[in-house]
This record gives C-alpha cells, sequence and structure tokens, in this order.
C-alpha cells in the first residue's frame, strides 16, 4: 500500500509539491446515485417539478462544483480543467450521476470528478425536497483514473454502486 502524501515528516499537514511532476493528459470518471420515490423520479422526467429543469440545473452546478474544489478540499491544487461531463440515467429507483473531468496537468482530477458528482446529486436533493426529503445520495466512487505516474486505475465491477 503506499504512503500516505499529504503530511511532511513531523505529521504535519502540507501540499504535496507536484512541481517535479511532467504535465500530462489526466481524467477521472466518478459515480453516484440518488435514490427517491418513484413519483419524484417520474415529475424529474415528466418536467413537473416547479423550480425548473432538475437535471439541467444539477448538471451546472456539477461543472461549478469540479472548477471549485480547490476551494473545498483543503489541500487539492488549483488545476485549469478541460472538460466537465455530466450525464444522468434513469435507474428504477434512483438518478444515476456520472462525470467525467480532464485536465493537462501535473496531478489528477479524481476529486474534481467525485466532486461535481456529489454536488449534482446535492442539487437534485435541494430541489425536489418540497415533495420528498426521504431522498439518500450514497454510492459515491471512483470509477476510472488515467494518466500520470501511476496510470491507469479501472474499477473492475460496480459494486459500489446499487441498482
Amino acid at each position: 500500500m503506499a504512503e500516505f502524501t499529504h503530511f511532511n515528516a513531523q505529521g504535519e499537514s502540507h501540499m504535496v509539491d507536484v512541481s517535479g511532476k511532467h504535465i500530462t493528459q489526466r481524467q477521472a470518471v466518478a459515480r453516484g446515485q440518488i435514490f427517491m420515490e418513484k413519483e419524484t423520479l417520474e415529475k424529474i422526467y415528466d418536467s413537473q417539478i416547479a423550480k425548473g429543469n432538475v437535471l439541467e440545473v444539477a448538471r451546472l452546478a456539477g461543472i461549478m462544483a469540479a472548477k471549485q474544489t480547490q476551494h473545498l478540499i483543503p489541500l487539492c491544487h488549483p488545476l485549469l480543467i478541460s472538460s466537465v461531463e455530466i450525464h444522468f440515467t434513469r435507474e428504477q429507483r434512483s438518478i444515476m450521476i456520472e462525470a467525467a473531468v480532464r485536465v493537462s496537468g501535473q496531478t489528477g482530477v479524481e476529486m474534481e470528478a467525485m466532486t461535481a458528482v456529489s454536488v449534482a446529486a446535492l442539487t437534485v436533493y435541494d430541489m425536489c425536497k418540497a415533495i420528498d426529503r426521504s431522498m439518500v445520495i450514497a454510492n459515491i466512487c471512483l470509477m476510472k483514473k488515467e494518466g500520470g505516474k501511476s496510470g491507469l486505475f479501472e474499477r473492475k465491477d460496480d459494486s459500489c454502486l446499487q441498482k
């Protein structure tokens, strides 16, 4: 197992020095779900939520969140993100949210992808809470990461996700 990198020899927190790393193409894909009542799901997909188009607002919130990750997670590096794509898949009792984030840089974008999924799910909750407070956000996980010295990570199954 790799060592923790966010602590120095004295156990103090520090931002990892990436100045010696090469700039490479990097991508991360994360997924998560928001579970809800069937009626809520129907209203979202039938555009019957009074606050507006839930999925488009959630998509914009997720994109904005990916770009703000450095302000939310204390030791994340500021990155010039090249691309953020967010997709929604309707499941039987949930919406699957997937975010893909790309950068040409010296460090990866895993945190940006997971932040995008988290905030997109929170936005769905916020827009629908008036009709369904029982919604549950769950199973946020990294599905794929590529680029950099550590190379490719790809989750072999969907074990972190529920149908």
